[in-house]
């Protein structure tokens, strides 16, 4: 098992090399939001190749036991954040429910499928970290039901100011098995990048909005 030190750039590595982050420093990707960016970052493509995605849920459980081993439930966040809480959940030998983005219209109308008790303590399971509007939507909804989130977990962090100013704001935990400067680093040993276009994708971390123009 990779040591806690060493899983940063051990899961940068394996998204680099099935293609889950794709770098083009010079010919950016435009987001929904119309931002330019240098980086896109797909981890659903991570469930296609199970080596990684046991990698994945071995190291998601090894934070988790080190960390928060306090935590009596696992909830991934819809959809992306709910196949990993469940393998994650099983290794564990916890219960796993996950969140939705909203109620649904019909039914029950819940936002919350599986069971959170109140005073439960939970774990929130996120595959990707942008702004962190969706994980602390998600954490607020576990709130509202009487239950604890002790943190949330993703695969990956932009490592965006606003995330970090968001996530502090909210008074919630984020752990990320991986960030953007493990996968730079990673990235230049590999070849991926070349150390002209370093400073390039340094600089958009700093001021994303700016890039590109």
């Amino acid at each position: 098992m990779t040591t806690l030190a060493a899983i940063p750039e051990s899961i940068a590595e394996h998204l680099l090399r099935i293609q889950a982050v794709a770098l083009r420093p010079q010919e950016p990707f435009t987001w929904t939001s119309g931002i330019k960016s240098p980086i896109y970052c797909d981890n659903r493509l991570t469930m296609s190749h199970p080596e990684v995605r046991e990698l994945i849920a071995d190291s998601f459980a090894a934070v988790i036991k080190e960390r928060y081993p306090e935590a009596q439930v696992i909830a991934g966040t819809a959809t992306a954040g709910i196949p990993h809480a469940a393998w994650v959940a099983q290794k564990l030998q916890l219960p796993m429910a996950y969140v939705r983005d909203k109620a649904k219209g019909h039914g029950k109308e819940n936002q919350i499928e599986g069971r959170i008790e109140a005073g439960k303590k939970v774990v929130v399971i996120e595959d990707l970290i942008s702004t962190g509007g969706s994980s602390i939507k998600a954490a607020e909804a576990i709130k509202q039901v009487g239950a604890e989130p002790l943190a949330v977990l993703a695969i990956f962090t932009y490592e965006l100011d606003k995330s970090t100013q968001a996530f502090a704001e909210a008074g919630l935990k984020l752990d990320t098995l991986s960030n953007y400067s493990a996968l730079m680093q990673v990235a230049l040993r590999t070849g991926a990048i070349q150390e002209e276009e370093l400073e390039l994708l340094r600089s958009w971390r700093e001021d994303p909005s700016s890039f590109g123009k």
